[in-house]
C-alpha cells in the first residue's frame, strides 16, 4: 500500500481530512507519524494555490514521500478577500479576538457580510514537476453578526451558511463536511486516488 502523507499538523483539518479519505489505497500519514520533526516552510505565496504548492512541493522533499498539502481560508467580500491567505495570521491571540478585530472593520458596511471558505489542495511527489493533482473547494456563505456554535475550528462559528441555517460552528463535522470548502477539495482527491 503506497503512502501519502498528509501535510499539516492542525488537529481540526486531520479530523476532517482522514475520514474523507479513508478507503482508498493508500496509507495515511501525518506530519506527527513521521517520528521527526520537519520544520514548517514560510508561507510566501500570493495565493492559496501558491501555497499549497509550496508546502506540498517542501513536505514531499523533505520526507521523500507523496504529499498532500492545502492552504485556505475565509475571504470577506467587504474587506476586498481579506483575511485572506492571511487568515490563520489576522491579528489576534485567539479566534475571539480575531472575530472581534474582524467585526470592527466590517463595522463599517452593511449586512450581509457575504465571504466564502477557500480550499486549494496539491498534491506533490519528490522532485516532480508539475504537480500530481490540484484543485479548489470553494463554499459561499456570510460572516455573521455574532458566533454562533462550539462545533468545527478557526472560523466557523462566524461563518454562516445559508441552507443550513447556521454557522458551520453549530453543525457536527459530517454534516460540515457534506458542504464545506475542505471536503469539497479532498472529495476532488480521493476521486483522483480511486482511479490513479
Amino acid at each position: 500500500m503506497p503512502d501519502l502523507l498528509i501535510a499539516t499538523t492542525n488537529p481540526g483539518k486531520i479530523r476532517e481530512i482522514i475520514p474523507i479519505l479513508a478507503g482508498t489505497a493508500y496509507r495515511l500519514l501525518t506530519l506527527a507519524d513521521l517520528g521527526r520533526p520537519i520544520l514548517e516552510p514560510d508561507e510566501t505565496g500570493r495565493t492559496f494555490r501558491d501555497n499549497a504548492a509550496l508546502k506540498a512541493t517542501y513536505y514531499a522533499l523533505a520526507s521523500g514521500m507523496l504529499t498532500v498539502a492545502e492552504d485556505s481560508g475565509l475571504a470577506i467580500d467587504a474587506l476586498d478577500g481579506r483575511p485572506g491567505i492571511y487568515s490563520a495570521r489576522y491579528p489576534g491571540e485567539t479566534y475571539p479576538d480575531k472575530f472581534a478585530n474582524l467585526y470592527r472593520e466590517l463595522s463599517a458596511y452593511p449586512r450581509p457580510w457575504a465571504a466564502r471558505y477557500v480550499c486549494a489542495l496539491v498534491v506533490q511527489s519528490p522532485g516532480a514537476q508539475p504537480p500530481v493533482f490540484e484543485c479548489e473547494g470553494i463554499v459561499e456563505g456570510e460572516i455573521w453578526p455574532e458566533p454562533r456554535g462550539t462545533h468545527g475550528f478557526g472560523y466557523d462559528p462566524i461563518f454562516y451558511f445559508p441552507e443550513y441555517g447556521a454557522t458551520f460552528g453549530e453543525v457536527d463535522d459530517e454534516r460540515k463536511s457534506v458542504v464545506a470548502h475542505r471536503g469539497r477539495a479532498f472529495r476532488q482527491l480521493k476521486d483522483f486516488l480511486q482511479v490513479n
